[in-house]
């Protein structure tokens, strides 16, 4: 007698048809995953045109989807997708791939490694701030992005990377995120083979990406160490046995390497400052209390990683901004096996959708969600709440190797541009969420220079 397969009962959602899920994703994608949640529970269900998918928004989801069930996800489409512009990365690789370059680049992000940067941040963070005057305006956003794009292109690339290259690198990357949502449209696959002007777009920028990170790779190969970090992808082994080129990593994988290096070290950064600085623009009483640590600890000087151990309030200013406005505001996971949790099964090709975002504005960890309040980081508040009620780099084996790098980046930054500046909200400047890749402010963010 032949059995039919056992039905998976699916959790309550939001209904929306094949394409209104794709417009409600592109209208408002914050909004409607917070509603959802808040309506429907930790656990909820919708689909996106074919895509069945399983919102989850309680933090033992977090641990139970990227730590303790991490062998029974692999990347979601978002990331899969991403492949054609970071290639197999660590952000996207996945399986054995993804073990082996992890084990290759543990020792670029070595703690100490990563204090020898710091004095490059601070030192460049001086530097763009001493160009700047008394009264000016200016996009902070956009001197931030700049900022942060000569770090990593210092820190990356080395002393002889030239700025135009760096600009290249850049700029190929934001034109080809900038199109990134049309991947996901019904039909794309078939779309993109079309020689459209946005396809022709992509494509140029891909190709200048690539004549950039492949020239640097040929110019260090012959020229030796420089004490950069695409020197030590280049003398990265693996002592666990890999077989091309004796245990090292090929061109491609050190181009797929250094170009996410490059994104996450420029665009994720440089975002999570922004929003910094803006929520201390609406708080005067919390940049106060920053100015006065600011001043005790660093007595009129330029910070150093030292420094940071002594800098609390400077780091639960940070964590604060990061819990607000995290850049990475979601995480999917593709489901490869059935997978009980929260008392419903998803199955086996269906999303887990987890979303920083949601579980950082969530009541339940944080009262008066919407509020920036540095305080919340105080460490018996921080004991009183789930672990992963906080995950801005995620979780688990794939967690962000680099956050290290971020946290010192974040506040070294913070505290070498707070000592001498503080910013003014210019009349009229909007301040909206744009959620793509990352959480950007859609309208950039004009400011008023006032030096302290």
């Amino acid at each position: 007698m032949k059995t039919e397969p056992r039905a998976l009962a699916r959790p309550p959602g939001p209904q929306l048809g094949f394409l209104r899920g794709f417009r409600t994703f592109r209208r408002d994608a914050l909004g409607f995953l917070l509603h959802t949640a808040r309506t429907y529970g930790d656990v909820a269900w919708f689909r996106v045109g074919p895509f069945d998918i399983y919102l989850l928004s309680h933090p033992d989801h977090v641990r139970d989807v990227l730590v303790a069930g991490h062998h029974a996800v692999t990347k979601s489409r978002v990331l899969q997708e991403a492949r054609r512009i970071l290639g197999d990365g660590l952000l996207t690789s996945e399986g054995n791939t993804h073990k082996r370059n992890r084990r290759l680049l543990q020792p670029v992000f070595h703690h100490q490694r990563i204090v020898e940067y710091g004095e490059v941040m601070a030192v460049y963070a001086a530097r763009a701030s001493e160009r700047w005057r008394d009264g000016q305006e200016l996009d902070l956003h956009e001197e931030l992005m700049a900022l942060t794009l000569a770090i990593v292109g210092k820190t990356l690339f080395g002393t002889d990377v030239e700025e135009a290259d760096a600009q290249r690198v850049a700029g190929s990357l934001r034109t080809m995120f900038d199109m990134y949502d049309r991947f996901f449209m019904p039909f794309a696959e078939h779309l993109e083979r079309l020689p459209l002007p946005a396809n022709r777009r992509f494509w140029q920028a891909k190709a200048s990406l690539d004549e950039v990170i492949f020239g640097l790779i040929r110019d260090r190969r012959a020229d030796g160490d420089r004490g950069d970090l695409l020197s030590m992808l280049l003398a990265a082994r693996d002592d666990g046995g890999g077989q091309e080129t004796n245990g090292g990593m090929s061109d491609r994988q050190i181009r797929d390497e250094a170009t996410t290096i490059f994104l996450a070290g420029h665009e994720t950064t440089s975002i999570a400052l922004t929003w910094t600085f803006y929520l201390l623009s609406q708080s005067r009483e919390v940049e106060e209390r920053l100015h006065r640590e600011l001043d005790e600890v660093l007595d009129d000087r330029i910070p150093r990683p030292s420094d940071l151990p002594r800098l609390e309030f400077t780091r639960r200013v940070f964590s604060e901004s990061l819990r607000l406005y995290p850049p990475a505001w979601t995480m999917g996971r593709s489901v490869a096996a059935d997978l009980p949790l929260g008392g419903y099964v998803i199955p086996a090709g269906a999303t887990a959708l987890l979303s920083q975002y949601v579980i950082h504005h969530d009541p339940r960890w944080y009262p008066d969600p919407w509020r920036f309040d540095p305080d919340r980081w105080e460490p018996a508040a921080v004991a009183a709440r789930p672990k992963y009620s906080f995950f801005p780099f995620g979780a688990g084996p794939r967690m962000c190797i680099g956050e290290d790098f971020a946290w010192m980046e974040g506040m070294l930054v913070l505290a070498t541009i707070a000592r001498e500046w503080q910013f003014g909200l210019l009349p009229g400047q909007v301040i909206d969420l744009q959620p793509r890749i990352t959480l950007r402010p859609k309208y950039g963010m004009r400011m008023r220079l006032e030096r302290r």
